[in-house]
């Protein structure tokens, strides 16, 4: 369970409301949605901008989806940018559905989750983002609610605040070169071969040429898992780069 010391989840059965890619909308029971690929489905609600919001809504541009995804926060974009970062992620979407359910006084009390995300194994993933310090109990009821519900569709489900400021650090920097244009070979096929062995970064541009144009291929490569370097340590010339999985 989540901790938060709101009531038990409810009682009375989910609904789930969605829209596909086509505009239809739809309403079924949980048990109804299983084999659905939320991780295409349409928001459920539009990312609205008005004068004076306390948050700073926007779109995310994905290497992963290969397209525009939504935000709500700069917390909600921090934690869309580490999905497109993880390289078990192979697709995802914002306000992915409505979930219904009825208290246990009977009111029908609705939630929709942030983003749903599907790895390469087919395994789901349901998250919202929520600061710690801005929880308060009727949150932890509706966030209670969406895991349990998570638990009977076989989905996991993640409460989030702030990330680490040190992997968001390096992996903003590094989506800073996610777009396919700087995918430029041979470059990238000699960068490959020179990091086949851990090598310092620096050090191993260099050998492939002049580091003002070969370093944007290095973390363009960085962020597909082409080549690894931890990433929960300051990104620096002399940083350990080794060869990865893709």
């Amino acid at each position: 369970m989540v901790a938060g010391g709101a009531t038990e989840p409810p009682a009375e059965k989910f609904e789930v409301g969605y829209i596909d890619l086509d505009g239809a909308e739809f309403r079924r029971p949980l048990e109804e949605v299983r084999a659905v690929r939320f991780e295409n489905a349409m928001p459920v609600r539009a990312f609205k901008s008005y004068k004076g919001q306390r948050h700073l809504p926007g779109l995310w541009w994905s290497s992963t989806a290969n397209g525009h995804i939504g935000y709500e926060s700069w917390l909600e974009r921090d934690h869309l940018m580490l999905l497109d970062f993880d390289p078990m992620v192979v697709r995802m979407s914002a306000q992915p559905f409505w979930l219904f359910w009825a208290s246990e006084q009977g009111k029908v009390v609705s939630h929709a989750p942030d983003f749903f995300a599907r790895r390469e194994d087919g395994t789901a993933i349901v998250i919202d983002c929520r600061p710690v310090d801005r929880r308060r109990p009727r949150d932890w009821v509706k966030f209670e609610a969406t895991q349990a519900a998570c638990h009977r569709t076989g989905w996991e489900f993640r409460l989030v605040g702030a990330p680490d400021e040190i992997v968001l650090g390096n992996v903003r920097w590094l989506s800073g070169y996610r777009h396919p244009r700087h995918h430029v070979d041979p470059v990238a096929s000699q960068l490959r071969e020179v990091f086949s062995e851990p090598r310092a970064l620096l050090n191993g541009a260099m050998l492939v040429g002049d580091p003002i144009a070969v370093l944007p291929v290095v973390f363009h490569l960085l962020w597909l898992h082409a080549l690894v370097v931890d990433v929960s340590v300051p990104l620096h010339a002399a940083s350990l780069i080794s060869p990865g999985v893709a």
